[in-house]
């Protein structure tokens, strides 16, 4: 049996299906048994850029079978409405993946390991906690979304965020529009022009923005209404009891608003995971480790022989 080298399949959800990218290994052979690893992308993202065609390609040609997934309501995956981030929804995506992968037969149920980028390392993470048919899970810059919606905006007010999310979830209940938010400015030159000075919304602004990194489905919005339940969530609760599978946490050591630095040493320290690393790449941001050559080499050794050895 042949199989090209990547392959877009449909998985089955609640009431809708998840897009998805299967990398095959060089030499893919469907008659054995593949470690298969799940890549997660960023909030805001999509699975054509960092998660699928920079992890998952390399993560593939070392001799894992990777898929790289669309959220729910995001990209080319199902559900309405669209550009919807609520983290429960997000984390039990990994289990309709699981479900998925479990059907095919090159897949080795054992050997089943997860990576999460920015806010879907986050995701990642708390699904592995309870989906304990993940056996090792990775991070790059993984950023805990709960605590990055509390804490955004200049007075760092949840409570008024919510108050204002409440206030418009009724207006759209009685037939206003949704509100849609856009995470970024258009381009390099308006966040100049806004004062931006902050290390991640810059360099994001940069990925999302330019050429580097823009795809169609990649498009950083977000419905306010719905955020409220992102405001009460945290990436790592029960994290000192419930996340005992090996871990490998990769950051960069030049810290931003999204708290990708802050959240892996936070993490490192409070995973029950016996078996644990906590790689910081010196002189790299949180976006350079997206996509740039020298820091996503310094991920990729760490996390190869990490797979290697645990699944």
């Amino acid at each position: 049996m042949t199989i090209a080298n990547t392959e877009q399949v449909s998985i089955k959800a609640l009431a809708w299906d998840i897009a998805a990218d299967i990398y095959f290994p060089p030499g893919f052979d469907a008659t054995q048994k593949y470690a298969t690893i799940i890549s997660a992308h960023p909030v805001g993202s999509c699975k054509e850029q960092t998660s699928g065609n920079v992890y998952g390609t390399a993560l593939a040609a070392e001799g894992f079978v990777v898929i790289a997934f669309d959220a729910s309501f995001q990209g080319a995956s199902g559900g309405e409405p669209r550009a919807l981030e609520d983290p429960t929804l997000r984390v039990q995506d990994f289990s309709y993946v699981i479900d998925y992968l479990v059907t095919l037969p090159y897949v080795d149920e054992n050997r089943i390991g997860a990576l999460g980028i920015c806010g879907g390392g986050g995701y990642a993470v708390n699904a592995t906690m309870t989906e304990r048919r993940i056996k090792a899970i990775g991070t790059v810059t993984g950023a805990n979304y709960g605590r990055a919606i509390r804490e955004a905006g200049s007075n760092h007010d949840p409570i008024s965020a919510l108050e204002a999310m409440a206030a418009q979830r009724t207006a759209e209940a009685r037939g206003a529009a949704l509100r849609v938010d856009d995470a970024l400015p258009s381009s390099p030159d308006q966040a100049r022009a806004m004062g931006l000075t902050d290390i991640d919304v810059v360099e994001a602004t940069e990925y999302y923005r330019t050429d580097r990194g823009r795809k169609p489905n990649g498009v950083n919005l977000s419905i306010f209404s719905r955020s409220a339940t992102a405001v009460g969530w945290d990436a790592f609760d029960r994290a000192e009891v419930l996340l005992t599978q090996p871990l490998c946490i990769v950051v960069g050591d030049k810290p931003g608003a999204f708290g990708a630095y802050r959240s892996g040493l936070e993490l490192y320290g409070r995973a029950a995971s016996k078996d644990k690393e906590l790689v910081v790449a010196e002189g790299w941001s949180h976006y350079d480790l997206y996509d740039q050559p020298e820091p996503v080499k310094i991920a990729l050794d760490h996390l190869v022989p990490f797979y290697k050895q645990h699944l």
